[in-house]
């Protein structure tokens, strides 16, 4: 194994995602590179098969073949660049044709992805669902409205998008499948309240008021927002939850 190839090895963190011009929740999504073998984690399902890259191209090519997940059979064609810790990813949604530019425009089926090496210090523990729960969050909350990086999500996700809090876990699904999921801890003695989801690598703040939750959270390891606004380029996601009887 060699050139870019061996550097890809480990797990890397999704930072930023994009598809046919939408913004998308990033944090907790991740990539498994073991050998020429890929797994992808918390992006709806779990997804496996064979990786290809040619660094003779301009950009550098990057296939993934699809052996497990919903995807079995077919592949993603994209384009790559890798800068020490920081990788950035163009792929073709399957069937589509390999970008030959670093967008995902409305209409291209491309999707646009940041990603950061995993630390040897990131490694999570288990989520407990038997811990002390935080009442005014235990439950289920279904999306009201979203903003991530400045931009309202995409529609069909927020209709579809629901999070779950149960014990230390809180677990994000998109319709029946699961988006992300993570530990979380709280500290109220803050205001607004300080919560942060650990496996995610996000910071962020909420309030519970007449029955809605919101909440703001930063990019991955940026620090804690101080309000629930969002501007573009600023990476946070700031939601509102209507809790589900």
């Amino acid at each position: 194994m060699h050139g870019d190839l061996k550097k890809l090895q480990g797990t890397w963190w999704m930072l930023t995602l994009e598809m046919e011009g939408q913004q998308y929740p990033a944090g907790g999504s991740k990539i498994v590179i073991r050998g020429d073998r890929f797994v992808s984690l918390n992006m709806g399902a779990e997804y496996e098969g064979s990786v290809r890259i040619d660094e003779s191209q301009s950009p550098k090519t990057f296939d993934l073949l699809f052996e497990k997940g919903p995807e079995k059979g077919n592949k993603s064609l994209g384009i790559y660049e890798l800068d020490g810790d920081r990788w950035r990813l163009c792929l073709g949604l399957t069937g589509k044709r390999r970008p030959t530019k670093f967008a995902a425009e409305k209409g291209t089926g491309h999707a646009l992805e940041t990603l950061e090496r995993e630390s040897a210090a990131e490694t999570p523990a288990p989520i407990d669902e038997k811990a002390a729960p935080v009442p005014e969050l235990e439950g289920e909350w279904q999306m009201v409205s979203c903003m991530q990086d400045g931009q309202p999500i995409d529609a069909g996700f927020r209709k579809s998008a629901r999070r779950v809090f149960r014990g230390n876990g809180t677990t994000l699904f998109a319709g029946k499948a699961v988006f992300m999921k993570s530990r979380f801890t709280v500290d109220a003695s803050q205001s607004p309240h300080a919560i942060d989801y650990h496996d995610l690598r996000q910071h962020g703040i909420y309030r519970v008021e007449n029955g809605t939750l919101h909440t703001a959270m930063a990019g991955v390891g940026a620090p804690r927002p101080a309000d629930f606004t969002a501007t573009p380029g600023d990476g946070r996601t700031v939601s509102q939850w209507s809790r589900k009887s």
